[in-house]
């Protein structure tokens, strides 16, 4: 939705199980634990840890960046917040966008709600941004999060080779796509997904 300005107006993305909300300046808290745990630092290929600072300018630029768009993830159930989701990159003259999620709480890991999300996530770039593609890097041993990705729609398109370095080892980045017209073939004969309100 547009502002009157031009400007992209955020509204939450709302799923059956957990809702995106525009990030907030009390979210910093969270987004500063999950900046500094060290196995999601490994996963992501992060490189330092986040100080509080850091976390500051982060939400700054977010929510300034015109070509990003960023969201917490959050339990309908008790509103617990579960992680953060965006779209970074974006460059509408190509149709084309990056896309970046994270589950920061551990114990929520497994349970669908990361489904959930970046499909909500993906209809939002197609459907109301009329994004045609939507891109994202993995870490190459991040074996998990490949399968992941692959579960919804995703394609391996490319391999950075030896792009990554952790743990005095290289390992390679895995890019991978998903365009409108595949995750309109693999997820809109749901109902069920379909439903997914922006509200």
């Amino acid at each position: 939705m547009m502002a009157s300005n031009g400007e992209l107006k955020l509204k939450s993305l709302v799923g059956k199980y957990i809702y995106l909300r525009p990030i907030e300046k009390g979210d910093i808290k969270y987004i500063r634990i999950w900046g500094n745990d060290l196995e999601i630092m490994s996963l992501t290929g992060e490189v330092r840890p986040m100080s509080q600072t850091d976390a500051e300018e982060f939400l700054k630029n977010v929510q300034n960046d015109k070509e990003r768009v960023w969201f917490i993830m959050v339990l309908k159930e008790n509103d617990q917040v579960i992680g953060e989701a965006g779209l970074l990159r974006m460059f509408k003259a190509w149709r084309t966008t990056d896309l970046s999620i994270i589950i920061g709480e551990k114990e929520v890991w497994g349970k669908g709600y990361g489904t959930e999300a970046i499909i909500l996530l993906l209809d939002y770039a197609f459907q109301t941004l009329k994004f045609h593609r939507v891109a994202i890097g993995v870490v190459g041993f991040n074996e998990r999060a490949i399968r992941f990705y692959e579960k919804v729609g995703f394609k391996k398109e490319g391999i950075q080779r030896d792009g990554y370095y952790h743990n005095s080892t290289f390992h390679d980045f895995i890019m991978m796509s998903i365009l409108e017209d595949e995750f309109r073939k693999l997820h809109y004969g749901s109902r069920e997904q379909r439903s997914a309100n922006i509200s």
